[in-house]
């Protein structure tokens, strides 16, 4: 085999390569927003999940990564960022006195929650991992509605 040829084939190999695994290697952001808060007290938890098997996580201890967001004028915003592309739900609380918990009433939550692609919950419509889940295959921004009790 002549020189030219084996230097061309090296190079179309490396470029093959290199795009293989700068595919594999792709992340992406994805950015959150919470609107309409009943107030400005505490925080916004927001948690991440990858697993059918964790979600919903009622104690937020499943979670693939949390964030907490600061409240400013009835709306919070949190960025995950370097995110494989995947299924992913998210799940959100608007935690009022800071403790890390939701805080119940006899059932039901005393503190907004909020889940990806649900925009009222109840005993009919219980969060659920294929129900609140979405394609992240670049970039993407999402709106999650707070639900008070």
């Amino acid at each position: 085999m002549n020189k030219p040829l084996r230097i061309l084939q090296l190079v179309l190999l490396s470029l093959l390569l290199s795009s293989f695994h700068n595919q594999k290697n792709e992340t992406f952001d994805l950015k959150i927003d919470v609107k309409e808060l009943r107030n400005s007290k505490g925080t916004v938890l927001f948690a991440l999940y990858n697993r059918e098997d964790a979600f919903p996580d009622e104690h937020y201890k499943k979670y693939l990564k949390k964030l907490t967001g600061k409240i400013v004028k009835g709306t919070s915003t949190v960025t995950f960022e370097n995110l494989p592309k995947g299924k992913y739900a998210v799940n959100i609380l608007h935690d009022e006195n800071n403790d890390g918990r939701i805080k119940k009433g006899l059932v039901m939550p005393k503190e907004g929650i909020g889940f990806s692609n649900y925009q009222s919950i109840g005993f009919s419509n219980r969060p659920s991992f294929p129900k609140a889940s979405f394609d992240l295959l670049s970039d993407k921004r999402i709106v999650v509605k707070i639900i008070y009790m």
